[in-house]
C-alpha cells in the first residue's frame, strides 16, 4: 500500500472531535464478563488518527513509560499500514493488546498530548488496540526485527508485565531468553488481577503466543526460591543473568478487629479465584468464591484493583456492590474510566468512610460493619489530604461479605532464599534506579517487587529498563564491582 500523508492543515485537525469509543450498554455489561469497550473499526481508527497534528517535540512520546514512537505509528494508522503499525508500536511495547485496554493514557501519553491542552487528547490508546486487534484478526503479526544470536540466556522470574516486557526486548537483542511463572497459566496479574471485562484472557494468551514466536521460552509451575534458587539458575542451569519480576502480590489488611471473619476476603484473593480460577464461568464451572448473589458487598479501597473487585461482585449478583473509601473522590488513584464505568453499572460510592471493625455472629460469618466518617486533612507525604476520623460519627453498615483492597506488599520468598540480595526496610528489592541491577552480580530486578504495587505499563518500563541494563552487561566483559548511586551498596 502507497504511503500517504496527512495533508490537512493543522487549525482544521484541531476542530475534528475526539473518536469515542463504542461501549456495551451498562444495563447489560453488569450482568455479564464480556468485555465492556468493544474496540474502533478501521474507518474510526483513520478518522482519529487524522486528528494527530505532528508535533516537532511529541510529548506523547516523552510520557510514554515504554517509549513508543507514538507519532510514527499513528501515521502509519492514517496510511492504513496497519500491520506495519503493529510491528513499530512492537519494537518499544511487547503487549499492545493488552496496554491498548488497561494502561492508563490519560495521565501519561495523552497527557503529553497537545489536543488535550485546548480540548480531548488524541486517542492513543485506543489506537493501540485498534493496531493490535487488526493484526490479531488478520492472522499475521508484524514482529520486530530478531538479532542475531548472541550465545547469552537470561532467566526471567515471573510472566507479569515486567517480564514479559523484558523478554521482548532481550529477544529481539538475539539472547535466549526463559521465563519461569509460578502459577499453571502465563501472565501474572495480567491473568489473576484484571477481571474478563476489562483484559480478556484470550488476550493475554495471544501477546504470551507472540512472545514464544519471537523466540521466548516459558516453564510454568515454578517457585523459583522453592523448585530452583536464583543461585542454582545461574550455577547449575547457566543463565549469564537473573531478572526478578515476580510482583507485590501479597495482600495488605486493615489491621482492624474481625477480619478473620467467614466473608472477609482480600482484593486479591477475590480476583485470583474469580479470574484464574473462573468464578465468572458458574455455573458452567465450580465457583471458588463465597457466593455474592443477593449479599450486599463493600469493598474497601479506592484504587483500580478496588473498583476491579466491586465492579465483578456487582456481576456476580451482589444485591448491593459499595465502594468504601477514606477519602473523598477527587483523591481516588483509580482511573476515571473505570470510575465512570462502575457509576453506570450501579455500584454505589460512600466516600470519607473508614471502616474500624468488623462484625459477625456465633458460628463466625461476617454480619456487618462498624464504620466512621472522615474529614480531609493537611496533604500527606504523597500530596493527598490526609483522612481525619471524626469523633462519634461511628455507624454499622450491614454487610455479609467484605473484599479488602488497599495495596499488597512483597512476597519475600526470593528474597529469604538468595544470598546477598540486598532488600529495604519494606522488604522490596533494592536496585540502583539507572540500571535496575541488584546487589548480587548478574541480578536485575523490576517492577512492583522494588516499587511497591504500581500500573502494568510502570511495571513494563522498569522492564525495558532493566532489559537494556542486562543487554549492556552481557556484552560486557567487565567483572569490576559495580556500586548503586542511591544507596551505595556494592555488587559482590
Amino acid at each position: 500500500m502507497a504511503e500517504m500523508k496527512n495533508t490537512l492543515p493543522n487549525k482544521e485537525r484541531i476542530k475534528i472531535p475526539r473518536v469515542h469509543m463504542p461501549e456495551q450498554a451498562a444495563g447489560e455489561r453488569n450482568h455479564n464478563f464480556q468485555e465492556v469497550n468493544l474496540g474502533l473499526s478501521a474507518e474510526q481508527a483513520q478518522h482519529e488518527a487524522t486528528r494527530c497534528i505532528g508535533c516537532a517535540k511529541p510529548g506523547c512520546m516523552t510520557d510514554c513509560p515504554v517509549g513508543v514512537k507514538i507519532r510514527d505509528v499513528v501515521d502509519l494508522i492514517y496510511a492504513g499500514e496497519y500491520l506495519e503499525a503493529a510491528s513499530k508500536m512492537r519494537e518499544d511495547n511487547a503487549l499492545p493488546a493488552i496496554t491498548g485496554r488497561v494502561c492508563p493514557q490519560e495521565s501519561q501519553c495523552e497527557g503529553g498530548c497537545v489536543l488535550g491542552k485546548k480540548g480531548e487528547a488524541l486517542a492513543i490508546g485506543n489506537l493501540e488496540r485498534f493496531i493490535a486487534d487488526f493484526e490479531s484478526s488478520s492472522g499475521q503479526l508484524g514482529l520486530p526485527p530478531i538479532a542475531p544470536a548472541t550465545g547469552k540466556s537470561v532467566a526471567i522470574v515471573g510472566s507479569g508485565p515486567a517480564g514479559l516486557s523484558a523478554a521482548g526486548d532481550l529477544i529481539q537483542k538475539g539472547h535466549r531468553v526463559r521465563v519461569f511463572e509460578a502459577l499453571h497459566e502465563l501472565g501474572g496479574v495480567l491473568v489473576y488481577g484484571i477481571p474478563e471485562f476489562r483484559l480478556p484472557k484470550a488476550i493475554v494468551r495471544q501477546e504470551v503466543n507472540n512472545l514464544r514466536r519471537m523466540g521466548v521460552e516459558f516453564e510454568t509451575n515454578v517457585v523459583v526460591g522453592k523448585s530452583v534458587t536464583i543461585d542454582e539458575l545461574m550455577k547449575n542451569e547457566g543463565f549469564d543473568a537473573v531478572f526478578i519480576a515476580t510482583g507485590a502480590g501479597l495482600p495488605r489488611f486493615l489491621g482492624v478487629p474481625g477480619e478473620h471473619l467467614n466473608g472477609v476476603y482480600s482484593a486479591n484473593e477475590f480476583l485470583t479465584r474469580v479470574n484464574l480460577m473462573r468464578a465468572y464461568k458458574f455455573p458452567e464451572s465450580d465457583e471458588p468464591v463465597y457466593d455474592c448473589r443477593d449479599r450486599d458487598v463493600i469493598v474497601v479501597g479506592g484504587g483500580n484493583t478496588a473498583m476491579d473487585a466491586v465492579r465483578t461482585a456487582k456481576r456476580l449478583g451482589a444485591r448491593s456492590a459499595t465502594l468504601v473509601y477514606r477519602r473523598s473522590e477527587a483523591e481516588m488513584p483509580a482511573r476515571a474510566e473505570e470510575v465512570k464505568h462502575a457509576r453506570e453499572e450501579g455500584v454505589q460510592f460512600m466516600m470519607l468512610t473508614n471502616p474500624e471493625e468488623f462484625l459477625g455472629d456465633e458460628k463466625g460469618w461476617l454480619t456487618g460493619a462498624r464504620c466512621v466518617r472522615m474529614e480531609l486533612g493537611e496533604p500527606d507525604a504523597s500530596g493527598r489530604r490526609s483522612p481525619v476520623e471524626i469523633k462519634g460519627s461511628d455507624f454499622v453498615l450491614p454487610v455479609s461479605m467484605v473484599i479488602i483492597g488497599v495495596g499488597t506488599t512483597a512476597n519475600p520468598l526470593i528474597q529469604s532464599t538468595t544470598r546477598g540480595l540486598a532488600t529495604n526496610r519494606r522488604n522490596y528489592i533494592a536496585v540502583d534506579e539507572f540500571t535496575m541491577r541488584t546487589s548480587k552480580k548478574g541480578v536485575f530486578a523490576g517492577g512492583d517487587i522494588v516499587t511497591g504495587g504500581a500500573t502494568v505499563i510502570l511495571a513494563m518500563g522498569a522492564g525495558r529498563k532493566a532489559a537494556a541494563s542486562i543487554h549492556e552487561y552481557l556484552r560486557s566483559s567487565s567483572s569490576d564491582p559495580l556500586r548503586c548511586q542511591s544507596c551505595g551498596w556494592k555488587s559482590d
